[in-house]
């Protein structure tokens, strides 16, 4: 079985679940009941489930990062503007943001996440990242542009 960020929110959403559900049960029982006072293990146990639904949505998160499928277009764009990069004597410049990369992104495969589907007129699915849609957008007349999100469709 492949683990997916999916399974650890699910696992996580449980752990939530339980951990409301103990809290629960802790605080029916009334004040100054000798119950109420042998519950702090339940109560301690709630606290633990709790630390568990963080950790596991942690998890999914790093998870969800280290799967990303880089974009890999044979040329890099601003994440944020796209096809705005310049570069000189090693270093790349979004000329919209100023935001700069000490290497020539705009020379390189792309790395961002693929984070769009795009099926053009002919049919043909290529994916790409949040920058390199925004070129497209404009350029891929009658296209589909689908958004790869993490509860849904995935790269």
């Amino acid at each position: 079985m492949t683990v997916t960020p999916a399974h650890l929110r699910a696992l996580a959403s449980r752990a939530e679940a339980l951990t409301t559900e103990v809290r629960a049960l802790c605080d029916s029982a009334p004040n100054g009941s000798p119950e109420r006072d042998h519950l702090a293990v339940a109560r301690q146990a709630a606290d633990w489930l709790a630390r568990g639904a963080e950790d596991l949505q942690r998890a999914a998160t790093d998870l969800a990062r280290l799967q990303a499928q880089p974009c890999g277009l044979p040329w890099g764009v601003c994440p944020e503007h796209g096809n705005t990069l310049s570069s000189s004597a090693g270093v790349s410049e979004c000329r919209v943001c100023h935001r700069t990369w000490n290497h020539d992104r705009l020379g390189r495969p792309c790395r961002e996440p693929v984070t769009w589907k795009v099926i053009d007129r002919a049919r043909t699915e290529t994916r790409m990242c949040d920058g390199h849609v925004l070129g497209a957008r404009a350029a891929a007349e009658g296209a589909t542009f689908i958004r790869l999100d993490q509860g849904g469709v995935r790269p």
